[in-house]
C-alpha cells in the first residue's frame, strides 16, 4: 500500500485527478481503453464489487484510516495520493465528495448482442448529452428492472465524473453499451422498440398491448429537441405520457423513471 504524500499540484502521477479532460481520459492516457474517476467511498465500493480495475486513489489523509480504509485493503498494489484538505480541493477544483476518488481502468465496450442476451426489457438513450440526465436515467434503469441501457454516440459517456456521481454507482450496476443502428441492431434480437414522444398518432403509455411485448426497447431523447423524427417513424409504437394542466412534456429523466415503471416487464 504505497501511501504518497503530495505537497504540490504538480506532483507525479495526480495528473488524472486535476489536468486531464474527460475526453483525455477516454483516449488519451490508455489508448483503447481509457480511465474514468469514480467519486465517493459508496461508488468506488460499488465499481470494485462490479469488477472494475482501479489505478490510483485520492484522498485526504483522515480518510486513510477513516472511510477509505476498506477501499486500501482491497487494492494494496495502488499508489494512495493523500494531502491536506485545502491541497486536494485545489488539485481537483472543488471540494472531494466524503474526501476520495478513484481513477479506474475504463473496460472496453461489449457489443449490443452481449449486452441485450436474456435482457426483456433496455432503455436507449439518444442523444441526451446533460450529465445529471444520464446519472439519473441510470439510477431508475437499476431500480426499476431495466436490464441494459444502450446509448447513441451523440450522448454523453455514462462514466463521465458527474454522471457516475448522480447514478450513485448505477453505471456499474446496469450492462450498457453503444449502438448505431438502434431498429436494426434490436430488431435483429427480436425487440419490440417504443418511442417516446408526443405526436398525433402516439398510444399512451398504459396501452394494454404494450403489457403484453415480451421483449421491449425503451428509446428515450433529450427533453429539449425530443427524438429525431426518423426515430419516431421508425419506431414499432410511439407512447406518450399523458400531462394534467397543460404541461407538455417531463424532464428526460422524470419521464424515464415513469416508462420504465409503466412498462416493466409482467
Amino acid at each position: 500500500m504505497p501511501i504518497v504524500h503530495i505537497e504540490s499540484l504538480t506532483h507525479p502521477g495526480v495528473e488524472v485527478f486535476s489536468t486531464l479532460t474527460e475526453a483525455q481520459l477516454r483516449r488519451e492516457l490508455e489508448p483503447g481503453k481509457g480511465i474514468f474517476i469514480a467519486e465517493s467511498p459508496k461508488v468506488i465500493r460499488v465499481a470494485l464489487d462490479a469488477g472494475y480495475e482501479p489505478v490510483a486513489l485520492l484522498c485526504e489523509e483522515r480518510h486513510i484510516t477513516g472511510d477509505a480504509a476498506d477501499i486500501i485493503a482491497r487494492c494494496p498494489d495502488i499508489p494512495v495520493y493523500t494531502g491536506s484538505r485545502e491541497l486536494l480541493a485545489a488539485l481537483t477544483g472543488y471540494t472531494l465528495t466524503r474526501g476520495v476518488l478513484c481513477a479506474m481502468h475504463r473496460p472496453t465496450a461489449p457489443c449490443v448482442a452481449d449486452v441485450v442476451k436474456n435482457a426483456r426489457r433496455v432503455v436507449v438513450i439518444d442523444g441526451v448529452t446533460d450529465t445529471t440526465n444520464i446519472g439519473a436515467i441510470f439510477r431508475s434503469a437499476a431500480a426499476l428492472g431495466i436490464d441494459a441501457v444502450l446509448l447513441t454516440r451523440t450522448s454523453c459517456d455514462p462514466l463521465n465524473r458527474r454522471a457516475v456521481r448522480v447514478s450513485m454507482g448505477s453505471v456499474f450496476l446496469v450492462p450498457w453499451t453503444w449502438i448505431d443502428d438502434i431498429e436494426g441492431q434490436l430488431h435483429s434480437e427480436d425487440f419490440v422498440t417504443a418511442a417516446m414522444a408526443l405526436t398525433d398518432d402516439s398510444v399512451p403509455i398504459d396501452y394494454p398491448p404494450l403489457k403484453e411485448v415480451p421483449k421491449m426497447a425503451i428509446i428515450m431523447g433529450t427533453e429539449g429537441d425530443g427524438l429525431a423524427h426518423e426515430v419516431i417513424t421508425a419506431a414499432d409504437y410511439v407512447v406518450r405520457i399523458p400531462m394534467a394542466h397543460g404541461v407538455d412534456s417531463l424532464n428526460v429523466a422524470a419521464a424515464a423513471a415513469v416508462a420504465f415503471w409503466e412498462l416493466r416487464a409482467r
